[in-house]
């Protein structure tokens, strides 16, 4: 399950994407794109357009979803995602046990999200995951966002720990596999249906329970 380029080793740090890595929480950013591009007079996006999308940040996504209006559609979307993150996430199958387990393991933890830094630290709180992970990163919180190296730069800071090998970073989509090249680290996807699944010498889990059974392996 490990491809020959990485250690066949548990790593000593894993870095996570947040939504649809370790909670359900797409329906509300969708929901929300769609609450901006009605304001606009915009056509609303399907789900198929939201999933075939790579997932940036909105601060890169903005005028590509929003045209010239960017800067207003950026501000409705926030409105709406305010009132709807913490009422409608949800963690993932598994996502408290692969966490337990790997704090029981003694590895570092951080998330690198490209969801904006104060919302994730809220829902990161209200899940009560707080002392799960040494560093939260969102978007905005570094001067770029994923499939930047920098924000996991940022996430490994304060350790003793430096991107490369023995770093894993785990995500769903096309832009952590790229972030994870990006920095040297070693590229995890869970869930085996997009883009992300499809690369080369990645390492591949089902699901939560899935990565979490193959770091009691090692």
């Amino acid at each position: 399950m490990i491809p020959e380029p990485y250690p066949r080793k548990l790593p000593q740090a894993i870095l996570f994407d947040w939504d649809n890595t370790l909670v359900d929480s797409w329906r509300v950013a969708y929901d929300s794109i769609n609450v901006a591009r009605r304001s606009l007079e915009l056509p609303e996006m399907t789900v198929d357009e939201f999933w075939s999308k790579p997932h940036h940040s909105m601060r890169d996504a903005a005028k590509d979803l929003f045209g010239e209006y960017y800067e207003e559609g950026e501000r409705i979307f926030y409105e709406s995602v305010l009132q709807l993150h913490l009422l409608e996430l949800k963690m993932l199958e598994g996502a408290d046990v692969l966490l337990e387990t790997l704090k029981k393991r003694g590895i570092y933890l951080g998330v690198v999200s490209n969801k904006v830094g104060h919302l994730l630290r809220k829902e990161v709180s209200h899940l009560g995951w707080d002392n799960h992970f040494h560093k939260i990163i969102g978007a905005r919180d570094t001067a770029e966002d994923k499939p930047s190296a920098i924000p996991v730069h940022a996430a490994l800071k304060d350790s003793p720990i430096q991107a490369s090998h023995d770093v894993w970073f785990v995500g769903d989509s096309i832009v952590d596999v790229y972030c994870a090249r990006a920095s040297g680290c070693v590229p995890v996807v869970v869930g085996t249906t997009g883009e992300a699944s499809q690369q080369k010498d990645i390492i591949l889990a089902k699901d939560c329970m899935g990565l979490a059974k193959l770091i009691k392996n090692l």
